[in-house]
């Protein structure tokens, strides 16, 4: 828990006393007395009172005596009272020295059980904790896994945590175990081959398109496995195979939705290379470039070489995160201006003008590597719409983990 922590918390805590302890603390001593006092003289009148009522024969005598003992009792009764409440005093004080104790130990405690106290922290705090804890659990995972090579949801997980981690080899490794243990099973033949995909800069050549060929015929539904056969098909320049893939996926899909109109936007462009209007087309928003205005943070100015190698680049939001258009430049050339576009494509079916929003990206690669790894530097704009953007404006400041 931080400093901040505990001053509000002490904060709240002296205000709780403030309330609560005044009324334990009161001393009621001089209040009993001039209570007992009241009473005392109240009783002096009603005893004047009632003589002269039997002097003037008002009452009899016997009358007389019965209210006198009355009287007698009544006040009797008020004195016994107030004297109990002098006696409670003591115990009012242990209530305090109780509360002072109880209060702030039980808050405590409470608070360590329920509550969160890095929410007190700054945001980018409580985000490099964030990532330093997924770092270790993946770190534990994988440790575990050296011991228990067999686990084979383990090794799945592994495999997942590393390509969120944008770590692709090992992802790829770790997806070559789960395969080792599960054998031909779809779900886990198309993560792999995406894996192997994006540790080879995105391309589905060779084992990652025969991976992706074996899940499509297990499963010839499934959306993924549709959308990786249709890249890979165009890839190879097999428009028609890819065409039939895609079509079949857009007909499971919302129309209207994001990922339909992706579909139809890829299903256009490969009707176009097979000289084919399209059945259904969405209008092509018209993109010329996106102007990225690229520079480093004041704090990397000493930690990176000039020579350090930086990719500018264009992702979809959903489908495989190979860019839809890349720049390689060096960290000498920042500050700079450079422009995505379409001529930047890796695939014909991959173009910045297919896509209604993209993620842009700048990254400084350690190891001069396209794919990203710990160490690495980057920059992120999460959200573009190119077709309605001039330019975006990207600092790279953060440390991929």
């Amino acid at each position: 828990m931080t400093t901040g922590f505990w001053l509000t918390a002490s904060v709240l805590i002296a205000i709780a006393f403030a309330f609560l302890l005044p009324p334990l603390w009161r001393r009621p001593g001089s209040i009993d007395i001039e209570t007992e006092r009241f009473n005392v003289d109240i009783a002096k009148q009603r005893l004047l009172d009632l003589k002269e009522q039997r002097s003037a024969g008002t009452i009899t005598a016997d009358e007389y005596e019965d209210l006198y003992q009355e009287l007698q009792s009544v006040l009797a009764d008020d004195l016994q009272t107030e004297s109990v409440s002098r006696q409670s005093e003591s115990s009012g004080r242990w209530l305090i020295v109780l509360a002072l104790i109880v209060i702030p130990l039980v808050s405590v405690t409470l608070y360590r059980t329920l509550g969160n106290a890095d929410a007190l922290l700054p945001e980018a705090d409580r985000t490099a904790q964030q990532i330093d804890e997924i770092n270790a659990m993946v770190s534990g995972l994988a440790q575990r896994l050296q011991s228990q090579p067999d686990d084979a949801e383990g090794w799945l997980m592994l495999g997942r945590s590393y390509k969120y981690m944008n770590r692709y080899a090992e992802s790829a490794q770790a997806f070559s175990e789960a395969y080792r243990l599960l054998g031909d099973r779809a779900d886990v033949l198309l993560q792999y081959a995406d894996a192997l995909a994006m540790a080879n800069d995105g391309r589905l050549a060779g084992k990652p398109a025969e991976f992706v060929a074996k899940a499509l015929k297990l499963a010839p539904d499934d959306s993924t496995a549709l959308w990786l056969s249709g890249m890979a098909k165009a890839e190879a320049g097999k428009y028609d195979e890819a065409l039939r893939h895609w079509q079949k996926l857009a007909a499971q899909m919302p129309k209207g939705s994001e990922p339909y109109r992706e579909v139809q936007g890829l299903i256009a462009q490969v009707m176009e290379r097979l000289g084919t209007a399209p059945v259904e087309q969405q209008p092509a928003a018209i993109v010329k470039g996106l102007k990225v205005n690229v520079a480093i943070s004041d704090e990397l100015q000493g930690v990176v070489s000039a020579t350090d190698t930086v990719f500018v680049y264009a992702q979809a939001l959903q489908g495989p995160p190979m860019p839809l258009a890349i720049v390689k430049m060096q960290v000498a050339d920042l500050p700079v201006t450079v422009v995505l576009s379409d001529e930047q494509a890796m695939m014909p079916a991959m173009k910045l003008s297919n896509f209604d929003r993209v993620k842009i990206s700048a990254r400084i690669s350690m190891s001069g590597q396209a794919e990203s790894r710990p160490g690495d530097w980057i920059g992120i704009v999460e959200s573009v719409a190119p077709a309605e953007t001039e330019g975006v404006t990207i600092t790279i400041d953060q440390k991929v983990q």
